[in-house]
């Protein structure tokens, strides 16, 4: 093995001054260029130069065109379909994550979910924190809570999002909402 090492890798002087050659020597125009004057000379006669009245015209959209990057869709407004009136909300977060809820799916502490008692999987519900006025809709995917005086068990991320999670619970409004 060690007679590989010893090999030298330097290049032959004859390469060296082949390549100091050819920097010396290096054409003014890249061939790039050359091919693309030798593609464009094909066209001369078919395409003619703007004329200058015309080159300086305004591509420009028109002022009724709306750029889609600056402009945030309007909100599909969520119509509740009916009051469920004031409960206790809690949350629940790691101590659940990944488990099976309910309906079969897995719990996501990050994702808009939330347990109840009696209302069917897949129900969304708007839980509205009166002390802050922040809401948040939610999809029932589990049952729960077992906590007597509990109306809602929140995930983790609806939870800090109606700002509930210092306290570990709060006294919220519920509307079921229309898809």
């Amino acid at each position: 093995m060690s007679g590989l090492f010893a090999i030298p890798l330097a290049a032959s002087h004859a390469q060296t001054t082949d390549l100091a050659a050819q920097f010396r020597e290096a054409p003014t125009t890249s061939p790039a260029q050359g091919e693309t004057a030798a593609f464009a000379s094909q066209f001369a006669g078919v395409v003619t130069p703007l004329d200058s009245r015309i080159a300086d015209i305004d591509l420009a959209l028109p002022d009724t065109a709306v750029d889609l990057g600056s402009f945030e869709p309007p909100r599909e407004r969520e119509t509740i379909e009916r009051g469920l009136g004031t409960g206790i909300a809690s949350y629940y977060g790691r101590r659940f994550h990944g488990r099976r809820t309910a309906n079969g799916e897995r719990f996501d502490m990050n994702a808009m979910t939330a347990a109840h008692k009696t209302l069917p999987f897949g129900t969304r519900v708007r839980v509205t924190n009166p002390r802050n006025g922040r809401s948040v809709t939610v999809r029932i995917n589990d049952r729960g809570p077992f906590i007597r005086g509990r109306t809602i068990d929140l995930s983790r991320a609806a939870a800090e999002r109606i700002g509930m999670v210092a306290s570990g619970h709060a006294t919220v409004k519920l509307d079921v909402v229309a898809r």
